[in-house]
């Protein structure tokens, strides 16, 4: 057993320095939960899970993907749980006007159990926060709070206010191929 926990920080050790902040456990003791083929990643900004088939934004809102880079520019925008709402089915991008602020299980579908600092595929989804991330879904008997992800950790959470603030990344129902 010590042998294994040694392994695998020894594992996390490796995977931190090979990508700047992002620690990850072995491959081989923890399977990837959102393994990059299972992405069709567009040049215009989006990514498509095949599995779901939910595209995605590749950054979180506030930022703008920029192709040449393969990177996300700006600085992405904290919002209310009613503003992130309202900017959801206001937006327009890639050529899409239906997005719409993740659901608490559509959102679960890109954490990426295998790693933290984020929690996410970093080649797939872009310049993702440590921070917490809004969901459509209200806490079921708590009106004024909903449910979120820090992609610091991978957690979901309940206890939130509507009130606070939090990041975005949008998604919109897609045929995957």
């Amino acid at each position: 057993m010590r042998a294994l926990i040694l392994t695998a920080i020894a594992s996390a050790s490796v995977s931190y320095s090979a990508v700047a902040s992002q620690i990850c456990a072995s491959a081989s003791l923890v399977p990837d939960t959102t393994p990059k083929a299972q992405f069709e990643i567009k040049d215009d900004g989006t990514v498509c899970d095949k599995q779901t088939n939910l595209m995605w934004q590749r950054c979180s809102f506030g930022q703008i993907y920029n192709n040449d880079s393969g990177s996300c520019d700006n600085v992405a925008q904290e919002l209310s749980w009613q503003q992130a709402l309202q900017t959801a089915n206001a937006q327009e991008f890639a050529g899409y006007s239906d997005w719409h602020l993740p659901n608490v299980k559509e959102l679960a579908s890109i954490v990426e159990h295998r790693c933290v600092k984020p929690a996410i595929n970093e080649e797939v989804f872009l310049a993702t926060l440590e921070k917490n991330y809004w969901s459509s879904t209200t806490v079921e008997g708590t009106p004024g709070n909903a449910w979120l992800f820090s992609f610091g950790d991978g957690k979901v959470s309940n206890v939130f206010s509507k009130n606070s603030t939090a990041y975005v990344r949008l998604v919109r129902y897609a045929f995957c191929e």
